[in-house]
């Protein structure tokens, strides 16, 4: 009989981990970073309840890292089977993983050599040798035609929308039919295709980081034009922290559009992450898999002025005049818009603008809760610019588009499990399932384990 074990993202947002067993086999779906709070982020280092040789294959539904991100570590422990992704999802994940690797090395350098760590040394989670031997396992699937994982299970990809290269997984195994959702994108988005329906499952894990909310239905373009109209006429400068991959893209659109309307007039729009810019590159590669013209998508690139040089960054940050600064990371935990936030966000005449979900314990989050002090590089920064947030913005389905989804299949589940969200977004989806479609839902505690 299969079972089925939650080793992450069970009760928060990140760190996505869900185990398959059957005999002898050992699947694992996603494998994410723990994030925002410390006593989450502190879980990277503890080693898993399964020793990582004994995972026979992996399946990654998105490359964002806290699906993705714990990839590495789990090679440098001994993992040596498959990690099976669409084809786009696994040229992300390459620089995601990439892009982790190399910011750990940093960080873990930065602090040693400013002495504010209390290890000693300070060390990186894993390394660039570490991220590139996990890219070599990547075993590219494109969706809708059937693979085969170890212990006879079989999986089947569909278009989850969200980002590039997501997917939701069906997985056959010892007589049952399990679906993962991943994160869920939202339907009718500008960008990426809707979240495509799967007809049957016997048990369903479903996201639920808007369990609890609905997006406001307001035409972004104008929310974001809004916001950047009113801080140029303050004489300053907005900075938007945005995840590299996804927001980013769609952001660029939305400028785009809004310098179509002439309504950026001659403020200069920048991109200040060379992993957002890859990332932007390889939709250009992958223009099946969004809704985007290439024509359109080309002129919003060419609107745009990238940042890769550090030494541009930091003149960036000098920069007094009005202007937009997409930089990552989305949640101001570590990246380049750090420096950013450190250089505007003491001025009442700037903007921070947050595009996408804040998790719990992450600068985003008490930034949006009125903090007004930050901690980074070791000291305290003051807050005065405006600090706002656009949650139109967000790439994941919303309560209604849970619900949605969940409506597609033909035939009741045996039981839904509810992950990736805070306690109160999974508590509200679980009733909302089991009052509207009748279904038997649950909130699985992280480490727990079910026979199905």
């Amino acid at each position: 009989m299969p079972t089925l074990t939650f080793l992450g993202g069970a009760g928060t947002v990140t760190g996505s981990k869900h185990l398959v067993s059957d005999g002898d086999a050992r699947l694992l779906v996603d494998c994410g970073l723990f994030q925002g709070l410390k006593n989450l982020r502190e879980q990277n280092w503890e080693p898993l309840p399964i020793r990582a040789r004994d995972v026979d294959a992996v399946v990654l539904t998105h490359a964002h890292l806290d699906h993705s991100g714990y990839l590495p570590r789990l090679v440098r422990d001994g993992f040596s089977g498959r990690i099976h992704a669409t084809p786009a999802t696994c040229e992300v994940a390459a620089l995601i993983l990439r892009d982790s690797a190399h910011l750990q090395e940093k960080d873990a350098e930065y602090a040693n050599r400013k002495g504010f760590s209390r290890h000693r040394p300070a060390l990186p989670l894993y390394r660039s040798s570490d991220a590139e031997r996990a890219i070599g396992r990547f075993a590219p699937t494109p969706p809708h035609r059937e693979f085969r994982l170890p212990g006879e299970a079989r999986c089947l990809l569909r278009r989850a929308g969200h980002i590039l290269g997501a997917a939701t997984v069906q997985m056959d195994i010892g007589g049952r039919r399990l679906v993962f959702s991943g994160d869920l994108g939202r339907y009718d988005d500008p960008v990426m295709f809707d979240p495509e329906p799967v007809p049957e499952a016997d048990y369903v894990v479903i996201e639920s980081t808007y369990g609890d909310r609905l997006h406001e239905r307001i035409d972004p373009v104008q929310a974001l034009g809004a916001v950047i109209e009113r801080t140029v006429r303050r004489g300053g400068t907005v900075v938007i922290p945005a995840f590299a991959v996804g927001r980013t893209q769609s952001l660029l659109w939305y400028l785009w559009r809004l310098r179509q309307d002439g309504r950026l007039n001659n403020t200069p729009v920048y991109l200040d992450s060379p992993m957002a810019t890859s990332a932007t590159e390889l939709m250009r590669e992958w223009p099946d898999e969004h809704r985007l013209d290439p024509a359109d998508y080309e002129a919003a690139c060419v609107a745009v002025t990238c940042v890769r040089d550090v030494e541009e960054s930091k003149a960036l940050s000098a920069n007094p005049y009005p202007k937009v600064i997409i930089s990552a990371s989305g949640m101001a935990t570590g990246g380049r818009v750090l420096h950013h936030i450190a250089a505007f966000g003491r001025d009442h005449a700037n903007t921070l603008l947050f595009s996408g979900y804040q998790a719990s314990g992450t600068r985003g989050r008490a930034l949006l809760a009125g903090r007004r002090e930050v901690k980074m590089f070791g000291q305290w920064i003051p807050i005065a610019a405006e600090v706002t947030d656009l949650p139109m913005l967000s790439a994941h389905a919303d309560s209604d588009e849970l619900m949605r989804w969940l409506s597609g299949f033909r035939r009741r589940p045996e039981r839904v499990f509810i992950v990736h969200g805070e306690p109160d977004a999974s508590e509200a989806l679980r009733v909302r399932i089991g009052r509207e479609l009748g279904w038997n839902a649950c909130v699985p505690r992280e480490g727990q384990r079910f026979s199905l």
